[in-house]
């Protein structure tokens, strides 16, 4: 019996323990971070980053803490519409392309779908945020 507790003993001390990416300080909600905010840290945590080119460039989510991992909900592509921004808003369909002014009612990073004020009809719309800060209405 001894033999057996030993053996489980010495399989558990041995662990295998990876390393994740911490935050060397605070990073606040909307934020972008970089290279030198990130630090690798020892530890067992499953779901957590391990290669800090996952999440340099991308934005916080959420207000990240020094010393904690961060997982991939925490951080996303970066925002290129804020909310109240005034934006074109484009609708096309074949051959037709209408374009109009209107303003986003959330933030919204390139591929999200967002709401948006038409400024002239006043009607919200759906649509899609392109690269170039439009919104094409779905």
């Amino acid at each position: 019996m001894k033999g057996v507790v030993f053996v489980l003993s010495f399989l558990i001390g041995s662990v295998a323990v990876a390393e994740v990416i911490v935050p060397l300080r605070t990073i606040r909600a909307k934020e972008i971070i970089r290279a030198e905010d990130l630090v690798q840290k020892p530890a067992d945590i499953s779901g957590a980053f391990s290669d800090p080119l996952e999440v340099v460039g991308k934005e916080a989510r959420i207000a990240l803490y020094a010393g904690r991992p961060i997982k991939p909900g925490d951080v996303g592509p970066p925002a290129v519409i804020s909310r109240n921004d005034l934006i074109t808003l484009v609708f096309s369909r074949g051959a037709l392309r209408i374009s109009t002014e209107g303003r986003a009612l959330a933030r919204g990073s390139v591929g999200e779908t967002i709401k948006a004020m038409n400024m002239v009809s006043r009607t919200t719309v759906l649509g899609v945020v392109m690269s170039n800060g439009s919104i094409e209405v779905q």
